[in-house]
């Protein structure tokens, strides 16, 4: 069993029920952790908070990770909250809705930086922030996707940006291994969540897993919960700089 009792968790990315980072920290709750649950906008807060509600000892923070002054703030405020940190959870990705729906090719340079700024730098920007009060150690996750390796329709820009995050796990792991910090990613099979809404088509990668994955079937976002937890534990004490898929097998197939 595992057991995060007496750990503190700061998981940024939460927009609404259906978000994998929901899952996260329910998982992470039942394990025993406590958790600092982060928000992009007021527009969320409601959702935010009635979610947090649910759990035994959860706050929120509102905290947009595109500007480094929030990022300071909302480490100052956590800092005077739980003193030292364990987990941090960077389930945070965007890129703006023509740099997804267009042919690759037109991606405009000013779509690209926003898509690295948001979905790939602010991974580092919040470990860097985050270091300092993990004080014992901990783990660092994130999220990502396969199209990071392979072409999927309509994924585009963001594809790109999963790359680079996936490459940035394996050096922020270096960076911070020392410190007894360790970072990975997981690699989550498609969800019916907020961001995936922006992806035209996207039942059909959805039916294209059920049909084509081992399981034959689409992953529940508790599972990835499951994982991160697992990540987070010190039953993962050895394990760092890794992409770990929870996919029901789909990137191990070929036609």
């Amino acid at each position: 069993m595992i057991d995060l009792k007496g750990k503190v968790a700061v998981v940024f990315g939460l927009a609404n029920k259906r978000s994998i980072a929901w899952a996260v920290c329910q998982k992470l709750s039942e394990a025993g952790a406590s958790l600092a649950i982060c928000y992009q906008s007021e527009r969320l807060q409601r959702d935010a908070e009635t979610l947090a509600a649910e759990l035994p000892d959860a706050k929120t923070f509102q905290c947009d990770v595109a500007h480094d002054e929030q990022i300071e703030a909302v480490f100052a405020r956590i800092a005077e909250a739980y003193t030292t940190i364990h987990i941090l959870v960077h389930a945070v990705a965007f890129a703006p809705a023509d740099a997804i729906k267009n042919d690759f090719l037109q991606t405009k340079r000013e779509e690209f930086r926003i898509a690295q700024d948001v979905s790939v730098y602010s991974l580092i920007a919040l470990a860097r922030a985050a270091a300092p009060l993990m004080t014992e150690g901990g783990s660092i996750l994130t999220l990502t996707y396969y199209g990071a390796e392979k072409v999927f329709p309509n994924y585009n820009v963001m594809g790109v940006a999963k790359a680079a995050l996936e490459s940035t796990v394996r050096y922020l792991a270096a960076s911070l291994g020392s410190k007894g910090i360790r970072v990975n990613a997981i690699s989550a099979g498609p969800i019916k969540t907020l961001a995936a809404r922006g992806i035209g088509d996207f039942s059909s990668i959805l039916t294209a897993v059920e049909q084509r994955s081992p399981l034959h079937r689409n992953v529940d976002a508790l599972e990835v919960g499951n994982t991160a937890a697992f990540l987070s534990s010190p039953l993962a004490s050895g394990i760092t700089g890794e992409v770990t898929f929870v996919d029901c097998g789909f990137n191990t197939t070929g036609i």
